[in-house]
């Protein structure tokens, strides 16, 4: 028996990519799931695929806290509980910081991480007394600041740095708090990411088809919670990324420059 079974479990942004990889597996192993996402269509297509599945669906753009409020109070008031609450709900960019709109920044800030905050305070009192579990859907640009996403970057060192400080407030109220770091993962946040304009780029500028799909990085993710792990780290260059920063951080500035970088052009 799957240790999600019966359990209710949150996950913001379950429409797309590793969010509707996490709504599909956390279903099919008994969960009750709640998910929220901006698209209503796509909302109503995920609800027609579960049509008798304890599954809640809600509108909700997490960069508003109101609308986090909202989300967190019906899913309260549909399952009388939080078990897990998984922070998965993201954007990206991709522009040089010095073309890029200041309002590009703030949108994704709003959005990475204090779409996080809003949803986890709300879903606090519930997570304390089912002493469950808050996951924050990180990047390895949490650990290493990647050229023309800046304000993605900023978003998940902060993002990792307030899961951190929040895992030792939480010690001794029995909440685990995890962050995981995906790599880069089949989805379609390239597509949407916000150019210099705040605009969707609309295409990827990466080879989708070398990635880790989406429904595989959601079992990595479900198998290290229920291990309660302190992080997780994907995909072999997520994580030689990780220990190449940590040690050789000039080789990676020469390094990660080489890849996103052809000709003084970013192109990827």
């Amino acid at each position: 028996m799957s240790v999600w079974k019966d359990k209710v479990i949150v996950i913001t942004g379950g429409t797309d990519g590793i969010g509707r990889a996490l709504v599909d597996q956390c279903l099919a192993q008994g969960a009750r799931v709640a998910t929220c996402g901006r698209n209503a269509d796509k909302l109503y297509q995920l609800q027609q695929a579960y049509p008798s599945a304890p599954l809640l669906t809600q509108v909700a753009d997490v960069s508003k806290e109101n609308d986090c409020r909202l989300f967190i109070q019906r899913s309260l008031e549909s399952f009388a509980r939080i078990d897990v609450l998984i922070n998965n709900a993201g954007i990206s960019m991709r522009a040089l910081f010095k073309e890029t709109s200041l309002d590009v920044i703030k949108q994704v800030m709003d959005i990475n991480f204090f779409g996080s905050v809003y949803c986890t305070r709300f879903a606090m009192e519930s997570l304390i007394q089912s002493k469950g579990m808050v996951v924050g859907v990180s990047s390895i640009a949490g650990y290493r600041g990647l050229p023309g996403r800046s304000g993605y970057s900023a978003s998940k060192f902060a993002l990792q740095g307030w899961l951190e400080a929040l895992r030792t407030e939480m010690l001794e109220e029995g909440v685990h708090v995890m962050w995981v770091c995906p790599g880069f993962t089949t989805s379609n946040i390239r597509q949407v990411a916000l150019n210099k304009e705040g605009n969707q780029q609309g295409e990827t500028p990466m080879d989708e088809s070398k990635m880790m799909p989406a429904d595989e990085c959601a079992r990595h993710i479900l198998a290290a919670m229920e291990k309660k792990k302190r992080t997780l780290v994907l995909t072999f260059n997520g994580k030689r990324t990780v220990l190449l920063n940590k040690f050789f951080s000039g080789w990676a500035d020469r390094l990660v420059h080489r890849f996103f970088f052809k000709h003084g052009k970013l192109v990827k």
